[in-house]
């Protein structure tokens, strides 16, 4: 068996590489470290704890160590049915925790639109066509997962935050199919914020608000956003996991994606 890791990478040194306009939404793609390294702080705490000196520790080195702030949604994250609101499907939204490992660990496609999109809208009918080229077919309980060709962009190209995204429509008829984890390789599920607002401004239409995530209110669906290195899967036959931390009531957990290829 073969694993393919779909995570991004999560470097808090990315924060600098930021376009000036998108670094108010940092905390969804950079974390913040406080490094504690072995030749520093991390020998300082040792010694403070064991009531020893720098030379008592193997070449004058203590642990290494950091401290982690960041945004339950960052990088490579799943996302609990809380996240689209306190109801799903007329019950009591799960949290992240409550999602068994059992639930993120299915078959999967790759659905790809690269060559599909035009604008900022994913269609039923981009959809359509891409799975018919997938030749896979869904299962229930299965990921599908958009190939939209975001992979090409890092987080200092304005590109990766002008991104394809997807609608209740589009997202109702992922779920339609059976699939209950839908993933892509976008910065985030829905159509660009700046997009939307300005659907809503010009038609005053309140369904033009975050209306791919507000589907999940609807039928219960794991959203992964921020995945990578989906160019090296086969378009379906393979099997896909996905490891969120386990946080007492959130929304949602960084992840580490793993797809499991024979």
């Amino acid at each position: 068996m073969k694993l393919i890791d779909l995570t991004r990478t999560l470097d808090s040194r990315d924060i600098d590489r930021l376009p000036q306009r998108v670094k108010a939404s940092a905390s969804v793609i950079v974390p913040e470290v406080h490094y504690e390294t072995p030749d520093g702080k991390g020998a300082e705490i040792m010694c403070s704890i064991f009531a020893c000196e720098r030379h008592h520790l193997p070449d004058g080195e203590g642990w290494g160590s950091e401290q982690l702030r960041m945004n339950s949604h960052i990088g490579t994250h799943v996302d609990a049915p809380l996240h689209y609101g306190l109801t799903c499907e007329g019950k009591p939204s799960r949290t992240i925790e409550q999602i068994s490992l059992d639930e993120l660990y299915c078959a999967a496609l790759v659905l790809d639109l690269r060559d599909k999109i035009d604008g900022n809208e994913i269609t039923v009918d981009m959809l359509k066509a891409a799975l018919h080229e997938n030749k896979g077919t869904p299962s229930e309980g299965c990921a599908l997962l958009l190939r939209t060709g975001q992979e090409r962009y890092t987080v200092a190209d304005e590109g990766l935050y002008n991104y394809p995204g997807m609608t209740r429509e589009s997202t109702l008829f992922l779920g339609s199919l059976g699939a209950r984890v839908l993933g892509t390789d976008a910065l985030g599920w829905d159509r660009p914020f700046h997009v939307m607002r300005q659907a809503f401004r010009e038609t005053g239409d309140a369904s033009q608000i975050w209306d791919g995530h507000f589907a999940g209110r609807d039928v219960e669906i794991f959203i992964i956003q921020q995945l990578h290195n989906l160019k090296a899967l086969p378009s379906h036959g393979f099997k896909v996991g996905f490891f969120p931390l386990s946080l007492a009531r959130c929304s949602a957990s960084p992840a580490r994606a793993v797809a499991f290829l024979n």
